[in-house]
């Protein structure tokens, strides 16, 4: 199978440092193009990872001809905008999360894809994980009973004034940033949709931007919970609990790439962590397991597990917890 030549668009740092790389790895990834507002930078970017290209506009990019995918690492206001440009000029999409600002706005996505019949999927790297593909295949099985509670914990402390996460005309804040996340994995283990939403919000009263969010999400035959800061010490967990058993995702995101990853699962039958098997999941990068795997549905045609309709929901979810932060009353989804 022939790689998929993509073009990045910006020299974003989640790109620079880790995206990029990771995907120049994958067998099925060829990185040919680089496009910045600023061209002197494009051009040190591409020569520090040997990339061949460099353009001083994402407009150029868009028109090359070889470039078959792009990759959109903006600021999140700019995910739908610029995802759209590149759907009109027939690339395929991969943007990073959260896909939209709005439920609303990540329909308009939907629009350009199927009007230029391209792909577009929003960047959850995590799915493809072998730690959250083990956890799962746990609970299809039925090794923890039924499920009923998913728990999330998200944190980390940036105080920069002039970091994109903390500029809210700009969809920074916390739960766009990271809160996501355990959204996110909640769905993916459940595998259904929540009803409704409760939540609080506390805000920086300078920045304006969410920086301490804690809400439930109603699945059907269970609970999700999660808390995501901007202002506290950096952790991060994920709690799985059935009927019968638990289990616990050690590092969930920001998943190690130079050590194995451990999940630990509990028989409930002792307390004090006394019944825990851990498991080791094999090293990982999760963002060249993602290039891969949307990298082969675009030469195969296959359709993806997880199709931009996923990510509307997404995005319903966190509209959702916004509007319950103002009413104080639970929202459906």
């Amino acid at each position: 199978m022939k790689p998929v030549r993509w073009g990045i668009l910006s020299t974003a740092r989640i790109g620079t440092q880790k995206v990029i790389p990771a995907m120049q790895r994958a067998d099925h990834c060829e990185i040919v193009a680089i496009a910045s507002r600023d061209l002197n930078k494009a051009r040190e970017v591409a020569a520090t990872l040997g990339i061949p290209k460099a353009y001083g506009s994402y407009e150029e990019l868009l028109a090359d001809p070889e470039i078959e995918a792009v990759y959109n690492p903006l600021p999140n206001h700019l995910h739908v905008p610029l995802s759209v440009q590149a759907a009109r000029a027939g690339k395929h999409v991969l943007c990073e999360k959260p896909l939209a600002l709005t439920a609303s706005e990540a329909g308009e996505l939907i629009q350009a894809r199927d009007a230029a019949g391209v792909l577009v999927q929003e960047a959850f790297m995590v799915r493809y994980h072998p730690q959250w593909l083990r956890a799962r295949d746990l609970v299809r099985s039925g090794k923890i009973g039924d499920l009923r509670s998913v728990q999330g914990f998200f944190s980390y402390n940036n105080r920069d004034p002039h970091n994109i996460r903390n500029i809210a005309d700009i969809g920074g804040g916390g739960l766009y940033d990271i809160g996501c996340y355990p959204i996110t994995g909640a769905r993916f283990l459940f595998e259904t949709e929540p009803s409704r939403v409760v939540s609080l919000i506390e805000r920086d009263p300078e920045w304006g931007i969410d920086r301490l969010t804690s809400a439930i999400l109603e699945f059907p035959g269970g609970h999700a919970t999660f808390t995501c800061a901007t202002q506290l010490t950096p952790y991060q967990r994920m709690q799985i609990l059935g009927t019968e058993g638990r289990i616990e995702i050690e590092i969930p995101f920001n998943a190690p790439v130079d050590v194995p990853c451990r999940i630990f699962v509990d028989d409930g039958s002792v307390l004090g962590n006394r019944g825990v098997t851990v498991e080791e999941l094999p090293v990982t990068d999760q963002y060249t397991a993602q290039g891969e795997v949307i990298s082969r549905a675009i030469r195969s045609g296959e359709p993806l597990e997880f199709p931009l309709e996923n990510a509307i929901w997404s995005m319903r979810i966190i509209d959702a917890v916004f509007r319950s932060a103002e009413s104080g009353v639970w929202e459906s989804v």
